[in-house]
């Protein structure tokens, strides 16, 4: 257990810092997931409407530091092949 003042500062700052960077994972996870369901469905309009709900997420996760850019990148790419692979 810490005894000063600031590390026990730090410790009630990590916690909720934590907190809220499991809630921004777990909206981006929830978006991708989203996606991947309109994809299995089969539904082409569907999972291009998820998949334009789900970029803005991915990159603000980026922006809040929750994710790496290239990761964030990579995912959108891979959705986006995906996406365009439904038959029309």
């Amino acid at each position: 257990m810490a005894h000063h003042k600031s590390a026990l500062k730090r410790i009630r700052r990590t916690k909720t810092r934590t907190a809220i960077n499991r809630a921004r994972v777990s909206r981006i996870r929830t978006h991708i997931k989203n996606v991947e369901t309109a994809i299995a469905s089969g539904d082409r309009d569907a999972a291009a409407a998820a998949l334009r709900k789900a970029e803005p997420e991915l990159m603000r996760g980026v922006r809040r530091g929750v994710m790496k850019q290239n990761t964030a990148s990579r995912r959108v790419s891979k959705l986006s092949r995906r996406v365009k692979a439904i038959s029309v």
